[in-house]
């Protein structure tokens, strides 16, 4: 029966401890996406991006340009011209392919690095905000992570960390 007791109470005190905790929530996107250096950032990558595609399109019209060409010619080569013209068609088409991955891959990983950065810098200040506070943790909201936060327990420190990133207030 003692033991009974014991465990039913040593199951509960956790549970009370629990509930005294005080925690905060943030929205990562919201903050993220209203930060200058987001903006910045974004607008960085999509002049990558131009870049990248005008590089892409120059290979291509390099391609449909021998490809023209070894049409029109195609019966008046020799044997091995025609097989040397079709190497280098199969060669170029090959590297273009390999260079739109590549692109890919490029665009990926400075994508991840910006996001990296901001990521940091939204970590560093929720981390003097949960100190601060007395937060035993801070929770981030997105992807309906937490679909229901009781008011009365948690605190919504969306506000604050934009304010203190110097976010600019949406009108």
């Amino acid at each position: 029966m003692w033991k009974r007791i014991l465990f039913v109470w040593m199951m509960a005190l956790p549970l009370s401890l629990f509930s005294q905790v005080r925690f905060g929530y943030v929205s990562y996107s919201a903050v993220l996406t209203a930060m200058p250096e987001y903006a910045e950032a974004r607008k960085a990558l999509q002049e990558l991006k131009v870049k990248y595609d005008a590089e892409a399109r120059r290979s291509e019209e390099e391609f449909q340009v021998k490809f023209a060409e070894l049409l029109q010619g195609q019966r008046d080569f020799p044997a091995n011209i025609l097989q040397k013209r079709q190497k280098e068609l199969l060669d170029l088409s090959e590297k273009g392919i390999a260079f739109r991955q590549e692109i890919q891959q490029l665009l990926a990983s400075a994508e991840k690095e910006m996001l990296q950065n901001l990521y940091g810098k939204i970590n560093e200040v929720l981390r003097v905000i949960g100190t601060e506070k007395g937060y035993g943790y801070i929770l981030n909201t997105d992807g309906n992570s937490c679909p229901y936060i009781n008011p009365a327990l948690g605190e919504d420190v969306t506000a604050e960390l934009k304010a203190r990133l110097a976010v600019p207030a949406l009108p």
